[in-house]
């Protein structure tokens, strides 16, 4: 399993994932800051102004209203963080050998959304791994795409924080 930590982030909750691809720095760059790139592993469809203090816009994810944010870092081919509704991401591409490393940051509004958001994370990242190995897929929400709930059900077990709403949950509204 891909698997997420739990950190503080500056004085806020975080989870981070960290990738070693054997691609250039550039090719996960253009996965992780482009549209075209995005639309085959991030939960939304995503459109950006690619600068600092630029929008970028949210929509098509079934658990999500269509929403935007502002692009907080762009500095191509290594650093992009954006806000998303009381959440950041950040994304770091570095050099690594022949290579290269993917960190994703998702800096928490809350802390119990935590485990939630550290097992669609490692949906997200398995369809950025298929992709980049040019495999095709149908996306996080797809049908090809790994379960959520054994992920969300081992970062509980590991005690990350948990209990904040599950849109499409039985029992609850969203």
């Amino acid at each position: 399993m891909n698997r997420g930590t739990f950190i503080d982030f500056q004085g806020r909750p975080a989870v981070r994932f960290q990738r070693s691809y054997p691609h250039s720095a550039e090719r996960v760059w253009s996965a992780v800051s482009e549209p075209d790139g995005l639309a085959h592993w991030f939960p939304s469809r995503v459109r950006l102004e690619p600068h600092e203090g630029g929008r970028i816009e949210f929509s098509d994810d079934p658990n999500l209203p269509a929403t935007t944010g502002t692009v907080l870092f762009f500095e191509p081919p290594h650093r992009l963080a954006f806000t998303w509704g009381d959440d950041e991401i950040h994304l770091e591409v570095a050099p690594e050998g022949e290579g290269c490393r993917l960190t994703l940051t998702n800096v928490l509004s809350a802390r119990d959304t935590a485990a939630r958001n550290a097992a669609g994370w490692s949906v997200c990242l398995t369809e950025l791994d298929r992709s980049l190995e040019g495999a095709a897929g149908s996306g996080p929400h797809g049908e090809s795409a790994e379960p959520w709930k054994p992920y969300y059900d081992a970062y509980v077990a590991d005690g990350m924080p948990a209990g904040a709403e599950i849109p499409g949950a039985p029992g609850q509204d969203g």
